[in-house]
C-alpha cells in the first residue's frame, strides 16, 4: 500500500506549521487576535484541509484557541503569560548555555561577535530601518538557538522553538527590538559573547540571566538594569 498521501499530508501540516511560526516573526499574527480558519489559510497560503489539520496542534501548545461562535483566537497575552514563558527561557537557556561555553569553538564565537559588531557599527552609522531590525532579530535569536540546537536534544529544542513563539508574541504586545532597544540589546550580547570566549562558566551564567531578565523587564515597562560591567572592563 502507497504511503504517499500520508506523507504528502504531513508536509502539508508541517509547512502549514512553519507559515504559522513565520508569521509570528514577521507580526502578521499578533495577541488576542480573532481569526477564522477561511482567513488563516489565506494568511498561511495554504489549503483549508492543512489549516483544520494544524489547528489542534497550535491549541495543544497554547498558541491557539477555539472560541465558541467567534472563531479562533491567538494566545492572549497577561501576566501569567509573560512570566511563565520568560522562567522557562531561563530554565532552558541557562543549561544550554553551561554546555556551549565548553562547547563552541573559537571560530564559531569570532563569528557571531563579528555577527554582532556588525550590526552595531550599522546602527551607530546611519538610520535604524526596518531591514536593519529584522536582521538584528535574526543575529539575535540565532545566537540564542544555536545554544538549544548544541544541547543535541531535539525534545529541548522543540520546547524552546514553541516557547520562543510565545516570547514572540509578548513582545508584540509589549516590547520589540526597536530602534531604541537594538543597540543595548546588540551590547548586552557582546557582553554576554566576552564571557563566552574567556570561557567563564560563572559569568556566562550571570550575563544569560542578566540579559533574559532585562527583555522579561522590558516587557513588563519597568527600567532595565544597569550591566554590573562595561565591554571595556569586564572583569
Amino acid at each position: 500500500m502507497s504511503t504517499a498521501p500520508a506523507v504528502a499530508t504531513t508536509s502539508l501540516r508541517a509547512q502549514a506549521y512553519a507559515s504559522f511560526q513565520q508569521q509570528i516573526v514577521d507580526a502578521n499574527i499578533h495577541p488576542g487576535q480573532f481569526i477564522s480558519q477561511r482567513e488563516l489559510m489565506q494568511l498561511l497560503g495554504m489549503p483549508l484541509g492543512a489549516v483544520r489539520e494544524l489547528i489542534p496542534r497550535l491549541e495543544a501548545e497554547g498558541l491557539l484557541k477555539t472560541v465558541p461562535q467567534r472563531g479562533l483566537q491567538v494566545a492572549h497575552v497577561d501576566l501569567k503569560l509573560i512570566n511563565n514563558a520568560f522562567q522557562l527561557r531561563q530554565l532552558l537557556e541557562r543549561e544550554a548555555a553551561s554546555r556551549f561555553v565548553t562547547t563552541v569553538s573559537d571560530r564559531e564565537l569570532a563569528a557571531i561577535e563579528q555577527n554582532h559588531l556588525d550590526i552595531v557599527q550599522r546602527a551607530r552609522s546611519g538610520a535604524i530601518d526596518d531591514g536593519l531590525l529584522k536582521d538584528a532579530t535574526a543575529v539575535d535569536w540565532g545566537l540564542h538557538d544555536l545554544m538549544i540546537d548544541a544541547l543535541g536534544n531535539e525534545l529541548i529544542s522543540e520546547v524552546y522553538r514553541i516557547n520562543s513563539l510565545r516570547v514572540r508574541l509578548i513582545k508584540l504586545e509589549g516590547s520589540t527590538l526597536s530602534p531604541q532597544v537594538l543597540v543595548p540589546a546588540m551590547e548586552e550580547h557582546l557582553w554576554f559573547i566576552e564571557a563566552l570566549k574567556r570561557r567563564d562558566a560563572q559569568s556566562v551564567l550571570e550575563r544569560l540571566c542578566h540579559h533574559i531578565e532585562s527583555a522579561h523587564l522590558r516587557v513588563l515597562g519597568l527600567p532595565r538594569p544597569a550591566m554590573p560591567w562595561s565591554l571595556e572592563n569586564p572583569g
